[in-house]
C-alpha cells in the first residue's frame, strides 16, 4: 500500500495527526521530533508508522520525497489489514 505523508520534523512530541490537506491532495500527518538532517526525520516517520502498524520497520520503505515535508511510502502487507490499522490511527 503507498500511503502519502506529510512530514513536520522539530516536534515537540512524535505523533499521528490524522489526515491533513497537502498541495497534492490529502495526507497523513506526521510530526516527528527529529531534525531534519541527514535522513534523521524520515527514519523517525518510518519508525512511527511501523509502531503505529505493529509492523517491523523494514517492511516500510521511503518512495518519494526524501528531501520533501511531502512523501510517499510503500507500507508491505494485506491491503485490507493495513487500511483497518490507518483507520484506527487517525480517529
Amino acid at each position: 500500500m503507498i500511503v502519502a505523508i506529510r512530514l513536520t520534523p522539530r516536534a515537540a512530541r512524535s505523533e499521528i495527526q490524522g489526515v491533513v490537506q497537502d498541495r497534492n491532495g490529502v495526507a497523513l500527518g506526521l510530526r516527528v521530533n527529529a531534525p531534519p538532517a541527514e535522513g534523521r526525520a524520515n527514519r523517525a516517520a518510518i519508525a512511527l508508522l511501523a509502531e503505529q502498524f505493529d509492523l517491523a520497520p523494514s517492511r516500510i520503505k521511503l518512495v518519494a520525497g526524501a528531501g520533501a515535508r511531502s512523501k510517499r511510502v510503500h507500507i508491505a502487507g494485506d491491503p485490507a489489514e493495513l487500511l483497518a490499522r490507518l483507520s484506527r490511527a487517525v480517529t
